[in-house]
This record gives structure tokens, C-alpha cells and sequence, in this order.
């Protein structure tokens, strides 16, 4: 499934791909034919979003995990997930062919860690390099997976002897973990009775799709072994689309849930939850929930109110399109030439109904970027644009200060996907870094002024002559200019210039070039000249006494510290707590859960780069955090000689050049 260059370089799946199949089996002696649409998402927390928006519109899902590690950090997020859109799943215990596979660890886990109840409806036959396949509790059969690729199943209703008492005792224990979420078993389990197979089946089918219980196969994708009987667990409990509870909100009566019913028949309801760009333009992924989807047919979207014409519609193999005339409910498609975005509702137009968009997380790491060529310059915006449009998490700004390009995203390999691809599909190289720090400047205590401009040239000259004080403003975020000036030393003409000039003074500090905070600016006294006092003279005069006053009135230099929220394990805190100290940041809050703790700490900006990949080594994985700019503060001491240093340096090569 995973089509780009990228991907299979890396080893790693960056986009989820949409695919569909047909499986079939036998059941009482019928061939039954299932059709799936089934989407394979990213593993990686950075691409977070991938799994996000396909669990936001499928019905069910196989978690996928490893037979030696168990549950994983990202399996716990996945699991998060799952459960806010309410999806139910069946677990898959991957890799039982590897060394040191150990499925009943990992069962535990789900139930311990995930606070799912889960029990095996399978156990191994043979482990590791001797794994043959599977004994089927419910069934108490034995299958045997053989021929090349494992599409051979042999059943034996002979269970091997060696696990017998093992097999009786998981089938006891999958009956007691049912009896717990599920009343008909319950009241079989208190009688003492032996549920049939078909009372086990239909209330493990039950207990999954009221996401109470999670039935637990294991295998080797690898080998082969062991995977028709999960499709067949697909088959026999995770819900098809009549069973799943879609709803949508009516406009017309104040946004009220309305249940979406998956009848071919109804009036068209779907969400594109999806936006690819290739060859042929934009390509938008739709779920159908409700009627039918036909080509050269008209779709409203309700977010714009704009009506759009479906020109052509395709069901998707990875990245391999099979075109079709039409889909019904319940289905996955994808169609060209819909201008959208992600996460909008799409209608037949006699509808005034929106769903919910998906739930999208904040980014936790910026990079300022540029292209090394000036003349890359509109392929690098195109870029930025399409990939915007592709992916909610990847955001782009420009910073008002610095006048860089700021990308954020869900982590350093997130961003560094985004810049390789810049530079595979647009042939554009592009320089990344941190981004510059908004530092700002202001005063620690009263200084007078009294400065004299006089400046003589061929023409006019220039005079101007202003005296009084700065001192810090009540008001620390903001400036404040005053004048006081009596018996007309000043004219109120030129009085404009002063503010003005003071204005533009704070705008681009002396110590840094960054702005100016805090500061208050009092004129009492000056004097004038006859034909060389002019407004330019006063603002400039206005501009040279307030640099000349600010180092004596203590200038410093303010970072921005960042309220910053830690949620992590509890065994995690001490790691933490070091991690905080190391960055000098100030605890506020500490609050211990019966799981996960929540530290709420400010910390410097500066101090925060790099920090999620600190964190996720840290926790294992399991740490997220949030920040949010909280205030400014004196940097420092140190860090104040380094930045005011680097700029003098910086103003020096540019004034050789």
C-alpha cells in the first residue's frame, strides 16, 4: 500500500491509502461474498492526522500490534482515537514468528494499559520460527496455514495434545471476560451452563460493536499465517454500515443530530475527508453515508453553499484508480475536479445537513524555511499551498518581525517529509532553521534626556532641541508618550512630530532591533529654530534622545516565556521535573491523576525548540504537551550579552558589504 518514493526508502507509511476487496466464505454451507474498503494509516505519531481522519469515517478497525513489544506509545494514541470516534476494533497480536513473541503479554497490556477488556479467541500453535498456525477457540478446531503464501488452510478438529488444557483454559477465560460485558453470557456463566458457539459468536459481535470488548487473533503478515481467520473476525463482528450510528446536524433546526440511514434510495449525504493532489488536479476522498453518489451528477457543499459537478468518479487501489458511474452508501471514492477542503459535507442540495469535521491536533514544532533559489519562488508557494490543503496539521505563516516563512507540524520528522518532498515533486532546495525568538526590549528605571539636533548641509539645515525623561510605563505590555511642555518652547505642530518620532523609535529597539514595551516618554522642554526647525527634525531628534536615554535607563531585553501543559505517565514525573529544571522553567501546577499526571509550567521560548523530541524520548512516547504565549520576562543576563552581541555583528557586516 505504500506508493510514494519516500515511503518505501524509509520504511514507514507517511499517507493513509485507500484500497477495497472482495472475501469471501463459506457459512452453513453458503458462499457469502463481503466487500471491504479498507485504509491503511501511518504508524508514526507525526503523521497523527492520517489515522485521525480515517477513523472519522470508517466503521471499524483491526489494531495492529506487535507480538514482542506489546502495546506501544502509538498504539496508545491510536486507541485514544478510536475511542473519540467511538470505532469499534478487533486486535491483531502481528509478528508471533519473531523471537520473543509473547501474545498473552500483550493481551494483558490491552486490557491493563488501554483499559479495554480483551480476551484471545485463538492461541498459537508452536511459537517463534515454529509457529505453524492457530487453534480456534470458539470452533476448537485447529488451522494450519500452509502452500506458498499461507492461502492453503488446513482445519483439523484435532486439537494438538500439548495444548489441550491450555486451549480449555483460554476458552474459560474469553467466557469469564464476556460473562463481565455481556448479559446473555452472564446469565449462562451464573448457571453454570456451556455457551453454544453461536451464543459465543453473537455475543462477542454484541460486546464489539457496543466497543465494551475487543476479541484478540494473532499471526505473521509476513509468513502469511494466520490472516484469513481475522478477515473472517472482520466478517463475524465488526459492524457493516447499517449497524453503526452516522449522525448529522440540521441546519435548519439549530444544528440537531438527524441519524443518517445507509439506503441507496435516500438523498446523498457525504464527507471528503481527504485531498490528494496528482497528475490529473486535486483529488477528493468522499464517504458515502447516505444515497448514492453518480457521476456527472451536482453536489452541494454546505460549508461554501456551492454547487459542484462530479465529472468523474474512481475507487482507489493505493495509487492505482479503477473509474466507476456511480457509488453507493456506505462506500469509499475518490473524485476529481471538487474544489474543497478536508472535512467538508457534501449533499444532493434538498439536504441542510453538515457532520462533524475531525478533531485536529495542535503543532508542536516550527521551522523557519526559505528556498535556497529566489527564482524556486513560486513553486515553493504552490507547495506550501497544496500541502496546507492536504494536511490540516501542516501549517504555514509568515512572522510579522522577521519576515520568515514559519512552517509547524506534528514533529521533526513530520516537517523534514514536507522539505524532502519540496524537493523531490517541485525540484525546489529549500534552507530551514529555527525561527527567530520575538524578543522585545524595554527599561528598568528613570532617565532624563536633553539632546540637541543641529545639523548643517547645503540647503536648510536641520535643528531641533528636546529635553525630559523615560521611565518604565504602568502598563507593562504597552508605550506611552506624554507631553508637558509650557510657554510654547515646542510649537503644537512639532509636538505630532515628537510622538510620532517616539513611535517610531519603539518600533525597532536599540539593543536588538526588535520592539520596544513598557517604556513611558515624557517632553518638557526644547527649543526651536527660525527657518531650520521642520517635523522631520523633531521626530528625528525625538528618535536620537530616546537611544541615547535607553541605556541609561537600564534597557534589557524580554523573552517570551510560553505557558507550557505536560500530560505524561506518572512514572514518567521525575524524568519530567528534570527535563523543566534543565530549561529553567517555573512549576505552577502539578496535578497527579490515577493514570497521568499534568504539569503546567512557563518556560522560555527559546529554551522550548526541540523540545517534543526531548519529551517523546523521555516518556517513551506517552508525554504530549501544548503551549501558549503566557508573557514576557527579562532573559538572562548571559543570553542578553549573546543576542545584543550577534546583532551589533550582524549590523557590522551589513554596514562593510
Amino acid at each position: 500500500m505504500d506508493s510514494m518514493e519516500l515511503e518505501r526508502e524509509k520504511g514507514i507509511t507517511i499517507q493513509s491509502a485507500a484500497t477495497f476487496c472482495d472475501w469471501k466464505r463459506t457459512e452453513d454451507g453458503k458462499e457469502e461474498t463481503y466487500h471491504f474498503n479498507l485504509i491503511d494509516t501511518p504508524g508514526h505519531i507525526d503523521f497523527t492526522i492520517e489515522v485521525e481522519r480515517a477513523l472519522r469515517v470508517l466503521d471499524g478497525a483491526v489494531m495492529i500490534l506487535c507480538a514482542v513489544s506489546g502495546v506501544q506509545s502509538q498504539t496508545t494514541t491510536v486507541d485514544r482515537q478510536m475511542k473519540r470516534y467511538n470505532v469499534p476494533r478487533i486486535s491483531f497480536i502481528n509478528k508471533m514468528d519473531r523471537m520473543g513473541a509473547d501474545p498473552w503479554k500483550a493481551i494483558e497490556q490491552i486490557n491493563a494499559k488501554l483499559k479495554m477488556p480483551a480476551a484471545a479467541i485463538q492461541i498459537p500453535i508452536g511459537a517463534e520460527d515454529e509457529f505453524e498456525g492457530v487453534v480456534d477457540l470458539i470452533e476448537m478446531k485447529a488451522l494450519y496455514f500452509e502452500g506458498p503464501r499461507g492461502t492453503k488452510v488446513r482445519v483439523s478438529d484435532q486439537v494438538p495434545g500439548g495444548l489441550l488444557d491450555l486451549a480449555a483454559e483460554k476458552r474459560q477465560l474469553l467466557i469469564e471476560k464476556l460473562a463481565d460485558v455481556d448479559e446473555d453470557i452472564a446469565e449462562i456463566f451464573l448457571d453454570e451452563k456451556e455457551p453454544t458457539k453461536a451464543q459465543l459468536k453473537a455475543a462477542i459481535r454484541r460486546a464489539t460493536i457496543a466497543r465494551a470488548f475487543s476479541p484478540v487473533l494473532m499471526g505473521s503478515a509476513l509468513a502469511d499465517k494466520a490472516v484469513q481467520p481475522m478477515l473472517d473476525a472482520v466478517c463475524d463482528y465488526l459492524p457493516n454500515p447499517s449497524q453503526v450510528d452516522n449522525t448529522a446536524l440540521d441546519r435548519s433546526r439549530g444544528e440537531q443530530p438527524v441519524k443518517l440511514v445507509p439506503y441507496n434510495s435516500l438523498p446523498f449525504v457525504g464527507l471528503a475527508f481527504k485531498l490528494e493532489e496528482n497528475n490529473f488536479g486535486q483529488l477528493t476522498y468522499i464517504r458515502v453515508y447516505q444515497g448514492t453518489l453518480s457521476k456527472g451528477s451536482y453536489l452541494y457543499n454546505s460549508r461554501t453553499d456551492k454547487k459542484v459537478r462530479v465529472p468523474r468518479i474512481v475507487r482507489m487501489h493505493s495509487n492505482e484508480m479503477e473509474d466507476v458511474s456511480e457509488v453507493g452508501a456506505g462506500e469509499i471514492c475518490a473524485v476529481f475536479g471538487v474544489d474543497c477542503a478536508s472535512g467538508d459535507t457534501f449533499t444532493d442540495g434538498g439536504l441542510p445537513y453538515t457532520m462533524s469535521s475531525m478533531f485536529v491536533p495542535d503543532a508542536v514544532m516550527s521551522l523557519s524555511i526559505s528556498p535556497k533559489r529566489t527564482a524556486d519562488g513560486d513553486h515553493f508557494s504552490k507547495a506550501m499551498n497544496r500541502f496546507q490543503r492536504e494536511d490540516p496539521t501542516f501549517r504555514v505563516h509568515v512572522d510579522p518581525e522577521s519576515e520568515e516563512t514559519i512552517i509547524s507540524g506534528m514533529g521533526e520528522l513530520h516537517l523534514e517529509v514536507y522539505v524532502e518532498r519540496l524537493r523531490r515533486e517541485y525540484k525546489t532546495d529549500c534552507v530551514t532553521g529555527q525561527p527567530r525568538v520575538a524578543y522585545r526590549e524595554t527599561i528598568s528605571r528613570r532617565a532624563d534626556f536633553d539632546y540637541l539636533l543641529k545639523r548643517q548641509t547645503g540647503g536648510p539645515g536641520d535643528f531641533a532641541r528636546v529635553g525630559g525623561w523615560i521611565e518604565p510605563n504602568e502598563k507593562p505590555e504597552e508605550n506611552s508618550y506624554e507631553s508637558q511642555v509650557v510657554g510654547g518652547h515646542i510649537p503644537d505642530k512639532f509636538l505630532t512630530a515628537c510622538a510620532k518620532g517616539f513611535d517610531l523609535a519603539c518600533e525597532k529597539g536599540p539593543l536588538l532591533g526588535h520592539r520596544v514595551i513598557g517604556t513611558r516618554m515624557v517632553v518638557n522642554d526644547g527649543a526651536t529654530h527660525v527657518t531650520d526647525s521642520s517635523d522631520y527634525a523633531f521626530s528625528l531628534a525625538t528618535q536620537m534622545a530616546f537611544r541615547k536615554a535607553f541605556s541609561d535607563a537600564g534597557g534589557q531585553v524580554l523573552e517570551p516565556l510560553m505557558k507550557t501543559t505536560i500530560t505524561a505517565p506518572n512514572e514518567f514525573q521525575g524524568n519530567i521535573l528534570m527535563l523543566m529544571n534543565k530549561r529553567n522553567a517555573t512549576i505552577h501546577d502539578t496535578d497527579i491523576g490515577g493514570e497521568d499526571f499534568t504539569l503546567v509550567c512557563d518556560c522560555s521560548l527559546n529554551a522550548m525548540f526541540g523540545f517534543s523530541s526531548q519529551l517523546r524520548a523521555a516518556t517513551q512516547g506517552k508525554g504530549e504537551f501544548s503551549m501558549e504565549f503566557s508573557h514576557y520576562s527579562p532573559a538572562p543576563p548571559h543570553l542578553q550579552k549573546e543576542l545584543v552581541a550577534k546583532y551589533q555583528a550582524e549590523l557590522e557586516s551589513k554596514r562593510t558589504k
